[in-house]
């Protein structure tokens, strides 16, 4: 029996009769729709930057968190359906929690972000569940940095900078001109910093953006705190007073 047009968009994941499958589209859309996050791989090691503007005065920003630590030497940044977020960071960090028990050792970044991906493309394949409305940037170090994006398919790419939410393009054509594959921590920093303030068109407060770090030498995961991010967001506001004007 063949399926109407319509229903191919309906409670389950199936292909169309163009080899599309409309509700893993329906789950970029609300990626596309999230708050942006940014990574940046450095020689030095990871940064990750998120987008946490809060809405209302009435609300405790305290409760928002974009930037989640996985194990001490991964964190990772979410966009899209926040509560699917949770969903997916309770899984990698009892993921790197069995390898820990098992191997007597950290597990690897790629290794981990593979697990989460598999994770994700699960629930492409069954009727009764929906796709994963979020992507996550997964960062960390383990013999060297790493920096993985992770699409609500399944799908996994390594990237040197990138973007996930809204505003991607913009971030992207920026990382496009100015990253460099020589760049220290504090560059990469400024970098994502300045990228962030161009896509959410505005300048940057330390109750705006939430950033963390994972360096080469010593493979620790750190948020960095309102009054050391206060520094870096004033001299990334001093290039955007230049390029928002």
């Amino acid at each position: 029996m063949q399926i109407p047009q319509m229903g191919y968009d309906r409670a389950i994941t199936i292909f169309s009769p163009d080899g599309r499958l409309y509700q893993v589209e329906y789950a970029r859309e609300a990626v596309k729709r999230g708050a942006t996050a940014i990574g940046i791989k450095t020689k030095e090691g990871v940064v990750v930057i998120a987008d946490k503007r809060v809405g209302s005065r009435l609300l405790e920003s305290d409760t928002i968190e974009k930037v989640y630590k996985i194990d001490d030497h991964i964190c990772a940044a979410t966009s899209g359906l926040v509560a699917d977020a949770r969903v997916l960071v309770a899984r990698a960090r009892l993921e790197a929690q069995i390898n820990r028990l098992t191997f007597d050792e950290p597990i690897g970044v790629k290794e981990l972000a593979r697990k989460i991906c598999d994770f994700k493309q699960q629930y492409t394949q069954f009727g009764g569940v929906r796709p994963f409305g979020v992507s996550l940037l997964i960062a960390g170090v383990d013999s060297e940095p790493k920096l993985f994006e992770t699409d609500p398919s399944g799908a996994l790419l390594e990237y040197k900078a990138t973007a996930i939410g809204s505003e991607r393009q913009k971030v992207m054509e920026y990382f496009e001109k100015e990253y460099k594959d020589e760049m220290g921590l504090e560059d990469a920093i400024q970098l994502g910093l300045v990228a962030m303030g161009k896509a959410i068109n505005t300048l940057l407060s330390a109750g705006s953006v939430e950033l963390g770090v994972v360096k080469v030498e010593d493979r620790k995961f750190r948020l960095i705190e309102a009054d050391v991010l206060s520094s870096h967001i004033e001299k990334a506001n001093e290039i955007l007073k230049k390029e928002l004007s």
